[in-house]
């Protein structure tokens, strides 16, 4: 049988975690904290951090439609099982009502999370995937979350001032994504840097074109992430300048921490309490 060790948060070697300090240095036992770091810096795999959140949408939109009275079916492409506005503000929809009216700060988080119909969490996925692993792979694995869960953030925001009532969906933080993306390029530079600019910028035109042509298109959230995304890639840097460091572990964990905390109300929604 393998016995299972724990690594030393301080020097990084194994003891046995009947030990409540380090043998080797006397370092005390790794909290929680410690252990997610420790994760972190262990699973350097974009990949696997994308999917993850690719399951957390998922399971929010599943859930979003059990807890829902009425289910959009075939009104429009656009709404095909949509959940309706009673349970996505239950699961944390954001907007001016829920943030500014109600004190729902959490809900610039959670709505990242929630979708309005099949379509819509599709597409949204399928950018997500394609996009995320670029932007691990150039920033790091902590970056791009901290990245994805900032300019959602700043996404709901900027439409919160913008007057949006209620809105949904991972677009502001995929725009965050090409945002990001887009900085790198032109800092970058070089026949590599100018070529994702330039694929980036078609991107970036296309997501503008589709908002004003689309009607419920939430551009304040798409403007704002992408800029977000621009702002937080020039501070946090990439992988060529500024190597994977604790502060961006810190950084990643802290927003793992508080998008659990904002989707608490999907988890007591499914378990019934609320």
């Amino acid at each position: 049988m393998t016995e299972r060790y724990l690594s030393c948060p301080s020097c990084g070697r194994l003891f046995d975690p009947a030990h409540r300090t380090c043998p080797w240095c006397g370092a005390r036992r790794p909290g929680l904290f410690a252990k997610l770091t420790a994760w972190a810096r262990r699973n350097p795999d974009g990949d696997v951090v994308v999917r993850a959140i690719i399951v957390a949408n998922v399971a929010v939109y599943i859930i979003s439609l059990l807890v829902s009275r009425h289910r959009g079916f075939m009104m429009s492409p656009l709404r095909f099982l949509s959940p309706d506005d009673r349970s996505l503000l239950l699961l944390g929809a954001t907007g001016t009502m829920p943030v500014f009216e109600m004190g729902r700060y959490w809900t610039l988080i959670s709505a990242s999370y929630l979708h309005g119909g099949l379509l819509h969490i599709f597409f949204n996925m399928m950018a997500l995937r394609q996009i995320g692993p670029w932007v691990s792979a150039e920033y790091g694995t902590s970056r791009m979350f901290v990245i994805y869960t900032l300019t959602g953030v700043i996404g709901y925001l900027a439409s919160c001032f913008a007057g949006v009532p209620l809105t949904i969906g991972a677009s502001a933080s995929v725009c965050g994504l090409i945002g990001a993306l887009f900085y790198f390029g032109k800092s970058r530079g070089g026949r590599y840097g100018t070529a994702v600019s330039k694929e980036v910028s078609g991107w970036l035109i296309s997501l503008a074109v589709f908002g004003l042509i689309m009607p419920g298109i939430n551009n304040w959230g798409h403007g704002g992430g992408a800029v977000g995304g621009v702002l937080l890639g020039k501070l946090l840097g990439y992988r060529e300048r500024s190597p994977d460091n604790n502060l961006h572990r810190f950084l990643a964990v802290v927003c793992v921490i508080a998008t659990i905390i904002a989707l608490i109300p999907a988890v007591l929604a499914i378990l019934g309490i609320i």
